[in-house]
């Protein structure tokens, strides 16, 4: 109808009333795919601003403040005002802040020694740095997890990158300590430069529409510094395909980068592209692709001299284009790479270990979950050969174009007729797990079960157990528990027997040929491959009982560094071990920044010496990344598509110092986006435009792990994913109810989470905010004044402001309680319209308050003035609460017990008509007996017997006249001869005089 309040202004306010009754009603808890002029109409301006928002497809956060200063940290574009409300009883986020910076020159304090000269003592001072710079080497992935998706850039400026600062400050005079005279790597912050350029570009938020091919190409380094490719630039190109912003440079500017021939600009270049066409099998990105992967070119095409670290990530990105569609062809040659030869000279001769891993995890995006069930793979037996490549044993025949691109032997590796399981085995174990993920297949599980016996173990290398527990928890999905037990269920018995043993009479097995160094490795990769486990199963859900089981082995890995046990399974696996725990208890914890897990993860970045390497680091300031993804609005997804990128982000074998790539490829650390998502739910006050706390109940589906269950949330906060949930509630009574059915609304609860997680909420009258008033107790005084129904009093202004806002509700406050009053009259009016207008705004019903009004100038002018017209409205008034209303209550039991205009007003309003009336009978009877006589009545009469008759429901005097009623001396006989009529007891009453005149 396109109704609105003016509108209803407009109609009489007897038929206006059941319209903003039923407007009044909606209110509580309407659908949540109303348009906006709905919500704007039954006054609900929070839902009314939600609709408003979603339709902004726009939306981004607010614009990062213009920093000039030199110290730019690459982390002051962050949300200030959510970080102080879901942390604000400490430091947290100024900590972590302090411990991600790398812009700023280190602390060297070092105490110079009598006997050491100052040439030694600046090669300490160097050395010194050089341990630290490691550390500071490995910042920007933690940053880039910290700032991820906070800001969106000024497009009239280049993207500013914050320094990578590898210098020092020696107190007390802060002299400059730089790396000038000792020797250290060639090219050492090559890596640390790329990360630094990605960690700036994953600032900028994935939904900005102003970011455009002419913005990226404007941020290329200029031509004064020589026009040659930076890392840093090719880092900032991959953060834009992971954002989803390269989808937007053509085809021309791609050429233009590439011809550069820039290794780590291929390297970035290549992986945004097939970022961006994920699961696409998009023609053109996989033609660009297969220029840098030999293994997609022709057999007589031309050798390429495409450097190794591309071809790397020219695997991956074909993995990820065709991710999930067991593309035959694809899958026959990524299989095929994962055991390629190494080649004549150098070909394929470094860093096999890495192009092998990308071989394997591709291969696992291309089948991801497919399983068995795979059309058109069934007679490649693809899960045999992976097995071959795991296990070892006899060299199986080349494929047609391998046999001609490696027809010559190499001349620097000689591997024999045998597989290089060192080789293959990470890779095909990835790759089994990842295509039989969450299948359940329990005769591939048992393939990738530990050893368990000691002739078994020497078969296989201790740190692919790791990898092999994690791709057995991956398939057997569903039967991963979050307990300590669950754990140690998978390591062997003669495992768990001998670990940590020095010799055989401490050991309880009773075997003598034991290797206690084998058996004290295997237990610490089984373990951390079990915690893998279930930090992926319970990745961004802050599962306490996952929480607690990590947090014991993280704390009990921490504490075996320090023992002299170490020494038995070494301190790297030990350190490489812990790495991959803290990492899935970060996991687990993504985006709650808990505070236990914080202190856990500040101790390890501490550490600096000789036996801590960058790898180490970098998982560390990664877990710190994880534990606050995106300032506080990102958590992890545990759907297929992002266990997989964790798989390949989260590869727990890290680099030993900055240039190391040669079991994994650095840039992979990075693909964590993909399985970041926002979850957060921000309330916002809708009358203020700030954030605030709000109560949520979160109800979960049924499923076979639990029965359908409700959880209490204070908001702002993290929720679990949606495909978990059946409906999110926004809980009173403090804000109006909002009721969010997640399995009907999807899409609108998703645009919300994307859509900075705001939701607007609308405070309700009496109430004061969780930060005014945390326990109640204010606003509990204001309810119990609310829900007094005794008596009128008179309210001063103040108190009505601190319900509503309304400039026009404030001035007739004002106006009412400003007058001097010296009649009884007034004082009496003043009464109760103070008292209607508390009701009113208290209620939350300030529409109605003109119909107050507007009833009483009708009662009062019945004297001298009375007007049928405005008397069938209180009339009709006066029958829809006393006939309609009942029946609404009985057929529609949601409605509210409280009615839009209180009982006691409509009682002495229908009072004091009476009163009126009644007076008019007794001074008019002669009208009355004229009327039913059916004489003529003088005009200026006509009003008040109008009002008389319309008000009594007094039928026409013909219908009357037709009535038996002339004979009948009592009440019962005039009621029993009118009953055709149905006239209420009390109008015969008031007529029986005229009738007996009459007679």
């Amino acid at each position: 109808m396109g109704l609105t309040l003016e509108d209803l202004e407009c109609i009489p306010f007897g038929v206006s009333l059941a319209l903003h009754d039923a407007i009044y009603q909606c209110r509580a808890n309407p659908p949540a795919d109303w348009p906006e002029s709905a919500y704007m109409l039954i006054g609900r301006q929070d839902l009314s601003a939600q609709a408003r928002l979603l339709e902004k497809k726009d939306h981004i956060p607010p614009t990062e403040e213009d920093n000039t200063d030199d110290d730019d940290d690459g982390m002051e574009c962050l949300d200030q005002e959510l970080l102080k409300l879901r942390f604000p009883d400490d430091l947290r986020v100024q900590e972590v802040r302090r411990l991600l910076q790398s812009s700023k020159p280190v602390r060297i304090a070092l105490v110079q020694r009598p006997e050491v000269s100052d040439h030694d003592y600046i090669e300490e001072q160097e050395m010194r740095l050089l341990s630290i710079c490691h550390r500071t080497m490995s910042l920007p992935v933690g940053r880039g997890m910290f700032t991820l998706c906070t800001s969106r850039p000024v497009v009239t400026e280049t993207l500013p990158i914050p320094k990578l600062n590898l210098t020092g400050r020696a107190p007390p005079r802060n002299n400059t300590v730089d790396l000038k005279h000792i020797d250290v790597p060639a090219n050492m912050n090559s890596w640390p430069s790329f990360h630094n350029g990605v960690a700036a570009g994953l600032r900028i938020a994935a939904g900005d529409s102003q970011i455009d091919a002419t913005w990226i190409v404007y941020n290329k380094p200029k031509a004064g510094s020589g026009n040659e490719m930076t890392n840093e630039h090719a880092g900032f190109l991959m953060a834009l395909g992971l954002n989803g912003h390269l989808a937007k440079l053509d085809t021309l500017n791609t050429h233009e980068y590439l011809i550069k021939a820039h290794e780590f600009t291929s390297v970035g270049l290549l992986l945004g592209l097939a970022a961006v066409k994920r699961g696409t099998m998009d023609v053109g990105v996989t033609k660009t692709l297969s220029i840098h992967a030999e293994a997609l070119l022709p057999v007589s095409s031309s050798d390429l001299d495409v450097p190794h670290i591309v071809q790397v990530a020219a695997i991956i990105g074909i993995g990820l284009v065709y991710q999930g569609t067991a593309h035959r062809h694809i899958a026959e040659v990524l299989l095929a790479e994962i055991g390629r030869p190494p080649g004549p000279e150098m070909e394929n001769c470094t860093d096999r270990e890495s192009y092998s891993l990308a071989a394997g995890i591709a291969l696992g995006f291309v089948t991801l979950a497919h399983g068995s069930d795979a059309i058109g793979l069934s007679d490649l037996n693809i899960p045999d050969q992976l097995y071959h490549y795991m296990v070892g044993g006899h060299r199986r025949p080349l494929t047609a174009a391998q046999r001609e691109k490696f027809k010559s032997p190499s001349y620097q590796i000689k591997e024999g007729d045998q597989v290089n399981t060192d080789l293959t085995s990470p890779g095909a174990t990835l790759a089994l797990g990842l295509m039989f993920l969450k299948t359940g297949n329990k005769a591939v599980a048992q393939w990738l079960t530990a050893p368990d016996t000691q002739f078994l173990l020497d078969f296989v290398r201790p740190d692919f157990l790791i990898l092999r527990i994690l791709s057995h928890g991956l398939i057997l999905w569903d039967e991963i528990r979050p307990t300590k037990e669950w754990i140690e269920s998978n390591i062997p018995l003669i495992v768990k027997d001998n670990a940590f043993k020095q010799s055989s009479n401490d050991s309880s097995s009773g075997e003598v040929d034991i290797d206690f160094q084998t058996m004290s490795q295997a237990y610490c990769n089984i373990v951390a491959g079990a915690c893998m486990c279930v930090g992926l199963r319970f990745a961004g859900s802050a599962n306490q009982s996952a929480f607690d089981c990590l947090l014991y082995f993280a704390k009990e890995f921490t504490t075996l560094t320090t023992k002299t046990t170490a020494e038995i399974a070494g301190k790297n696996t030990l350190e490489s071990c812990l790495n991959a725990v803290v990492l899935s208890l970060a996991m687990v914890m993504a985006g709650t920044g808990n505070l236990e897990v914080l202190r856990l993860t500040r101790f390890l970045h501490t550490r600096i010496g000789n036996d801590l390497n960058y790898g180490s680091h970098m998982a560390t300031h990664m877990a710190i990344g994880l534990l606050f993804l995106g300032g506080g609005r990102y958590t992890l997804s545990t759907s297929n598509t992002a266990i997989a990128a964790l798989v390949c982000a989260l590869f727990p074998r890290f680099p030993i110092h900055s240039n190391d790539n040669r079991y994994h490829l650095q840039a992979l650390r990075h693909l964590y986006v993909l399985a970041a998502e926002p979850r957060l739910i921000l309330p916002r006050d809708v009358d203020t435009n700030k954030p605030c706390y709000a109560r949520l109940e979160v109800i979960f589906k049924e499923t076979t792990w639990y029965k359908e269950l409700k959880v209490n949330m204070m908001a702002p906060c993290i929720i679990p994913e949606l495909n978990l949930l059946k409906q999110i509630n926004v809980l009173g009574p403090r804000y109006w109810n909002i009721k969010l059915d997640v399995e009907k609304y999807r899409d609108t609860v998703k645009a919300i989470l994307e859509n900075s997680g705001t939701l607007y909420v609308k405070q309700r009258a009496g109430h004061l905010s969780y930060v005014e008033d945390p326990k109640g107790f204010r606003s509990l005084l204001a309810q119990t004044f609310t829900h007094d129904q005794a008596g009128h009093q008179v309210v001063q202004p103040d108190v009505i402001r601190s319900f509503t806002s309304d400039p026009s509700v404030l001035a007739f406050a004002e106006y009412c309680c400003s007058q001097k009053l010296a009649s009884q009259e007034e004082r009496e009016i003043v009464s109760l319209f103070s008292s209607v207008l508390y009701e009113c705004i208290t209620k939350e019903k300030p529409e109605i308050l003109e119909t107050h009004i507007a009833v009483d100038q009708a009662v009062r002018t019945m004297v001298t003035e009375p007007t049928p017209h405005l008397l069938w409205q209180i009339k009709l008034i006066l029958v829809y609460y006393e006939v309609a209303y009942p029946r609404l209550h009985q057929t529609l039991p949601t409605i509210t017990k409280w009615p839009l205009i209180n009982s006691e007003f409509l009682t002495a309003i229908k009072s004091r008509i009476d009163k009126c009336l009644d007076r008019w009978l007794q001074d008019n009877l002669k009208l009355i007996i004229a009327y039913l006589q059916g004489r003529n009545i003088r005009s200026d009469y006509s009003q008040q017997l109008a009002c008389f008759l319309l008000f009594h429901d007094i039928p026409p005097a013909e219908l009357l006249s037709q009535s038996k009623i002339t004979g009948c001396q009592s009440v019962p006989e005039v009621v029993k001869a009118l009953l055709h009529l149905q006239l209420p007891v009390s109008t015969v009453m008031r007529l029986m005089p005229a009738f007996q005149n009459k007679a």
